[in-house]
């Protein structure tokens, strides 16, 4: 958990430093909500992750494809509440929140590749 939440650190700092120096188009108002969706999703997987990983290692699969599924469906869920409520420039909402979506699940996809590697 504490990789995920330097990345985000990492990601917000990035940002921040973006919106506050050189104002882009592609980057969305609302981009701390995403990082704070995205950050709680992550703690999400790595509860699950860790979970599976515990006592019985036949639940890891199912725990992680769960997760998995989670993520799309909260992912899906969150995007619609904000377009069904309006958001201004909604495709770089969504474009933004694409992109957060593929960096995210690499990450998380090195992490946890990283630590079944350890307890292999």
């Amino acid at each position: 958990m504490l990789y995920s939440t330097l990345f985000t650190a990492f990601v917000a700092i990035v940002f921040f430093a973006v919106d506050q120096y050189a104002p882009v188009a592609w980057l969305h108002a609302k981009w701390p909500v995403l990082l704070v969706f995205y950050l709680t999703i992550s703690f999400l997987t790595h509860r699950l992750v860790d979970t599976g990983l515990q006592g019985n290692r036949e639940r890891f699969i199912p725990l992680f494809l769960a997760s998995t599924v989670a993520r799309l469906v909260l992912g899906l869920a969150f995007v619609g509440f904000f377009l069904y409520q309006g958001i201004d420039a909604r495709r770089t909402f969504v474009l933004n929140f694409l992109v957060l979506y593929i960096i995210y699940t690499g990450f998380e996809m090195w992490a946890i590749n990283r630590k079944l590697r350890q307890n292999s």
